[in-house]
């Protein structure tokens, strides 16, 4: 796999534990191992596992197909700090029912529509809206972070709501005020720890705009 595609293939968050790498010591300098490196080997195909992260990555890569210099690519680049929020298929799945009002049975034509209910433009607007530029936000730090605003590389911000601190319950409210915020993914957090780049699944799509 060329540079290039290893890149292409970063969203595909929420792998299994194994690929979660333990904390770095209090006091280390964090690693440069960007979230491509740690989550490609997921694979980009599609399959009948709807809580895995193969729409994201194929996302990712219709938008660098398009536009290689896209600000998608920083996943790339594991010396860039970055926090990104990533859902799975099934929340892809929700998305495209709420765009469409059709509930489509595999991932494939999920893709396929959402593309083209916003065009690969909207899914850069979507995927960097995923993306907190400039900061590593462990699990510790998002249980502490009741009331944050957080910046997205789309120009947007996220509100965290903390409401269980110990589960942890831990909200991500987006600019679509007429839907079900996504959650974290308490099963899915702190991939990549010990590096400037981490990820955490969550369980919708945050949507950086009101959808119809």
């Amino acid at each position: 796999m060329s540079l290039r595609r290893f890149g292409l293939a970063t969203a595909a968050l929420g792998l299994a534990t194994a690929l979660i790498a333990p904390s770095a010591m209090a006091g280390t300098t964090p690693g440069e191992r960007s979230l491509a490196a740690v989550l490609t080997s997921d694979g980009n195909t599609f399959d009948r596992n709807w809580y895995d992260y193969d729409l994201v990555t194929e996302a990712v890569l219709a938008v660098l197909e398009e536009n290689p210099d896209s600000a998608v690519g920083v996943l790339t680049d594991g010396s860039v700090p970055l926090t990104a929020f990533i859902p799975n298929d099934r929340a892809f799945q929700v998305l495209v029912r709420d765009l469409t009002k059709r509930w489509y049975t595999s991932e494939s034509r999920v893709f396929s529509a959402l593309v083209d209910a916003v065009g690969v433009d909207g899914v850069e607007q979507v995927l960097l809206y995923h993306v907190v530029p400039g900061a590593t936000l462990t699990k510790k730090d998002a249980v502490a972070a009741n009331g944050a605003v957080l910046p997205t590389a789309q120009g947007g911000t996220i509100t965290v709501k903390v409401y269980d601190r110990s589960v942890p319950i831990v909200v991500l409210r987006d600019k679509d005020t007429d839907d079900v915020n996504p959650f974290l993914n308490p099963r899915a957090l702190d991939i990549n720890a010990g590096n400037k780049q981490i990820a955490h699944g969550i369980v919708f799509v945050l949507r950086p705009f009101n959808l119809p």
